[in-house]
């Protein structure tokens, strides 16, 4: 039986979430954002990764670590309704040739990543923008609670 003093071993990440890892330490250190992994911007949609800039921008990033993962994810256009700008984040060996044109590209590992292609710019509209960030306010410290308090309701779901 785990006392509330055990240290909790997470589980080792997958190849996407390594990815997404990379990711986030890239957009928190060298650009300023704030970021959250598997962010549900409404019913029926998960993000790997959404960011939250300086200025209020927003990203999102869908991050595959294989051919057979971008080809089985049918759904990404949806997102585009609920981002500022749309990115992809693969690993070195994914075949970027794969990815639509007019999306953003990020090169990723588990510690880091680079911007290959930045997205381009498609302005949401200022109340789903708002919607956004307060969900994401709200998202963010329900995490936060759910870390210092595992046994909480309060875990970061929804």
């Amino acid at each position: 039986m785990n006392s509330l003093s055990d240290p909790i071993v997470p589980p080792p990440l997958m190849p996407g979430q390594l990815i997404a890892r990379g990711v986030c330490r890239h957009l928190a250190a060298g650009h300023g954002f704030a970021v959250i992994e598997e962010f549900v911007p409404e019913r029926g949609k998960r993000v790997d990764v959404m960011a939250l800039g300086p200025k209020g921008e927003i990203w999102v990033v869908e991050c595959k670590s294989s051919r057979a993962d971008f080809m089985s994810d049918g759904k990404w256009q949806g997102y585009l309704d609920w981002c500022d700008r749309y990115f992809w984040a693969v690993d070195e060996q994914f075949p970027t040739d794969l990815l639509p044109e007019g999306t953003g590209l990020i090169i990723a590992d588990g510690y880091d990543a680079e911007i290959l292609r930045m997205a381009p710019e498609t302005k949401l509209a200022g109340a789903r923008r708002n919607v956004l960030i307060r969900k994401f306010a709200q998202h963010a410290a329900r995490r936060l609670q759910g870390l210092r308090d595992p046994g909480s309701c309060l875990d970061g779901r929804g």
